[in-house]
């Protein structure tokens, strides 16, 4: 029973977590960061949006066992190894439906919506959309802006930018493609067999995308940084584009020269360069808008 439930945990992929953090970017650039209540509130909707996260990865893993076990890494994941039964993975399947859905309507009907639609958009994905070339990134980027659209709607917002949504579209179809190109890499020849999409892509293909999704990333995170209504008058967030700018230039080295970026939350979790431009964004980012 312990060894079914370690299993389960690790099936959640709880590295994966660290994408929720997009939750809290209403919260971070609506100057309301150091207010407990909107803090709280916003935790608790990042930690809904972590479970049911997990709940999509769960039902991911039962559809796609076959697929995995031809896969160099997936192979290993306890769905595909056989180490974790089907039945298990359900009745963690329908214990975190029940947890999850009414918890997120009874903490805002407007965010239950919002997070019932990120599942069902999900679970789309994982049974038909992640087989049609670059509507799976497209769903992949949407989930993303959900995630903002999420921490919006959990706490009363003076002015958000609209800017800041188009940036964390292309942001996500940046890391997306970076992750289809990586896996194009890491299979080669055998990359159909282990993912239908990847017939559909080749790395040249990509790599164009990829030039396009960064500048546009680039472009439109520099409008918001002049045009926001709540950024200081002085422009102090362009102060910001710098570290935008070498990090999407690091992600393109990881996957270009290094070949690495199939898993994006292990490169934020491993590469320094990324950790620290990362924390210094984020720090330069706070005193701007907090205390300028």
């Amino acid at each position: 029973m312990k060894e079914q439930l370690r299993l389960i945990i690790t099936t959640m992929r709880l590295k994966q977590w660290i994408k929720n953090i997009f939750v809290f970017a209403a919260l971070v650039f609506d100057r309301q960061l150091f207010f407990l209540n909107p803090f709280l509130i916003t935790a608790l909707a990042a930690l809904l949006f972590c479970l049911v996260s997990s709940l999509g990865y769960l039902i991911n893993d039962l559809a796609d066992i076959n697929s995995d076990q031809k896969h160099p890494k997936k192979q290993h994941r306890p769905l595909a190894s056989g180490n974790l039964s089907k039945s298990s993975a359900i009745i963690a399947i329908f214990i975190l439906a029940l947890i999850v859905f009414p918890a997120s309507f009874a903490l805002a009907f407007e965010f239950g919506l919002i997070l019932s639609c990120y599942f069902f958009l999900m679970l789309a994905y994982s049974m038909l959309l992640k087989r049609i070339p670059l509507m799976d990134v497209m769903i992949i980027a949407t989930g993303f802006v959900l995630r903002v659209a999420a921490g919006v709607v959990i706490i009363n917002i003076d002015m958000f930018s609209p800017w800041l949504f188009v940036a964390t579209t292309f942001l996500a179809l940046f890391i997306a493609l970076g992750k289809r190109r990586a896996e194009l890499a890491l299979l080669q020849a055998g990359a159909q067999e282990h993912r239908e999409v990847l017939q559909g892509y080749t790395k040249e293909f990509l790599d164009q995308l990829l030039t396009i999704v960064m500048s546009a990333t680039l472009m439109t995170y520099c409008l918001y940084t002049f045009s926001s209504p709540i950024s200081p008058e002085n422009h102090g967030m362009m102060l910001t584009i710098p570290f935008v700018i070498y990090g999407l230039f690091r992600y393109l080295y990881l996957l270009r020269i290094k070949q690495i970026g199939g898993a994006p939350e292990e490169v934020l979790l491993s590469d320094r360069h990324m950790q620290l431009t990362i924390g210094l964004w984020s720090l330069t980012v706070i005193i701007i808008l907090y205390f300028l």
